[in-house]
């Protein structure tokens, strides 16, 4: 049992679950202030690297070709690049 815990998909999983909860907080702590587009960015890339950890992780990414992992990796840069463009522009 002890090995199901030890697994990299478990240690993926916390963060996941962490990155969530972080991120919930950030949004609702910080409401219409002045820091409400560092925080929406934030967000926004924390939104992407979860993206990116079940990707590997859980859709196995992580040892797929590395033509089929860079093409993930760059959808995963393209969509932050343009959340956090559209974003600004907005």
């Amino acid at each position: 049992m002890s090995a199901v815990f030890l697994t990299r998909a478990s240690a993926a999983w916390l963060l996941l679950a962490a990155l969530t909860l972080s991120s919930w907080v950030l949004g609702t702590s910080q409401g219409s202030g002045d820091g409400h587009a560092v925080a929406s960015l934030t967000i926004i890339c924390v939104a992407a690297f979860k993206i990116r950890l079940v990707g590997l992780y859980f859709m196995e990414l992580r040892d797929a070709p590395g033509v089929l992992r860079w093409i993930f990796e760059g959808y995963c840069v393209v969509l932050t690049t343009l959340l956090g463009v559209m974003y600004l522009v907005h």
